[in-house]
């Protein structure tokens, strides 16, 4: 059969048109061609090659008389994938094309990658015929794949090394600044002990109330190192977890029946850098506004917020007391310098306004562009004191 099956494949092949092309030139080029080709007859039993070119017998190392009524599956082996050969299978059986890569093997047991086109050829009645297959070689492809593959494993595996480096790292300085904001935390609390014991013993009068402010002071930036010390993040803070702890230390010796506190706080992610200023500016006036704006038992309400402005952060400490220019001079006093000295430091504006009654202060800090990270709860508004 493979003798003549050049005769039988050739006889089924007509000129196109008006040409007049010897059918048997068309077997010569397959026949000459490159690229190794093989024919297949569905009427036989088994679906045998019937016509194999030069080609495919140096890709597959078989000779003519091996190939003689056998079927293709002579060249499949235990890599062969099952679902590939069960695509062909299925392509067969309903009589359509099908392109597929498979692990072939050669008559001397070595593999390669067969890249094949599968098309069924049909008669002039629409019957088939023959099963017609051109295939490739592409085991160098699969081997560059398998070669970068490798590559690619070997890199991810020495990312994931150095990145479980960069982690341990990250995490050990984390852990030390950590044990740093603690220790500064505790040494501030004592220090803050210190000057409050000193201040109990010292007559009343413009001394005693300088330590007791000073030792406030100490108090707020101890309450600072203690939210970093709880962060997980040692290098940002949330600025609404910080307005809580901060509302919690200022009205803690407020009565919420006289005065009444609010904050309305945006979630703004911060450097950690700003914190303690922020805590020394916030705890000068929101304590001097409670403090100073209600004498004589008046009932009052303090109000602070904090938003995103085009600038950066915008915050507003507002009182309905009495305002700055009615309330008792304090020659010792210096909260007003030392937040603008703050303002200053942190290259930001303050602007303070006497609607009338009440005093508002307004400062504006400029942040750089990458710096606020809004967090991804709502603002809230935190009412820690009712006015009776």
């Amino acid at each position: 059969m493979m003798g003549s099956s050049n005769n039988q494949v050739s006889a089924g092949l007509r000129p196109v048109g008006n040409a007049s092309v010897d059918a048997k030139m068309f077997a010569m080029a397959f026949d000459a061609s490159p690229t190794p080709m093989v024919v297949t007859d569905p009427r036989l039993a088994d679906n045998p090659i019937v016509w194999v070119n030069d080609a495919f017998l140096t890709l597959t190392g078989y000779a003519r008389a091996d190939l003689q009524g056998r079927n293709c599956r002579l060249l499949q082996g235990p890599d062969s994938d099952p679902r590939t050969i069960d695509a062909i299978r299925d392509a067969l059986r309903r009589q359509a094309p099908v392109e597929v890569e498979l692990c072939n093997y050669r008559k001397d047991g070595s593999s390669f990658w067969n890249a094949m086109t599968i098309s069924p050829v049909r008669n002039d009645s629409g019957e088939l015929v023959y099963y017609y297959a051109a295939q490739a070689d592409m085991t160098e492809k699969h081997a560059l794949e398998l070669a970068l593959q490798e590559t690619n494993d070997e890199l991810e595996r020495q990312v994931h090394e150095q990145t479980a480096d960069l982690r341990a790292a990250l995490e050990e300085k984390t852990a030390l600044l950590h044990e740093v904001d603690h220790r500064v935390k505790n040494n501030l609390q004592v220090i803050s002990s210190l000057v409050l014991l000193k201040a109990r013993r010292t007559p009343q009068g413009e001394a005693r109330d300088a330590l007791q402010g000073m030792a406030e002071r100490i108090g707020a930036l101890s309450m600072v190192h203690r939210m970093l010390y709880s962060a997980g993040d040692v290098t940002r803070f949330n600025l609404e977890e910080f307005a809580d702890d901060f509302m919690s230390d200022l009205t803690a010796g407020i009565d919420p029946a006289r005065t009444a506190v609010t904050a309305e706080v945006d979630p703004i992610s911060l450097p950690a850098a700003i914190a303690a200023p922020l805590a020394l500016m916030l705890h000068e006036l929101a304590t001097n506004a409670v403090r100073h704006a209600f004498p004589n038992d008046r009932e009052g309400r303090v109000s602070i917020s904090a938003r995103r402005c085009e600038t950066g952060l915008r915050l507003q400490i507002e009182d309905d007391g009495i305002g700055r220019n009615a309330a008792a001079p304090n020659p010792a006093g210096f909260g007003c310098s030392l937040v603008e000295m703050v303002v200053k430091q942190l290259r930001g504006v303050i602007t303070w306004h006497e609607p009338g009654s009440g005093t508002r202060v307004e400062i504006v800090i400029p942040l750089q562009s990458e710096s606020p990270r809004p967090a991804t709860s709502a603002p809230r508004e935190a009412t820690l004191g009712q006015a009776g």
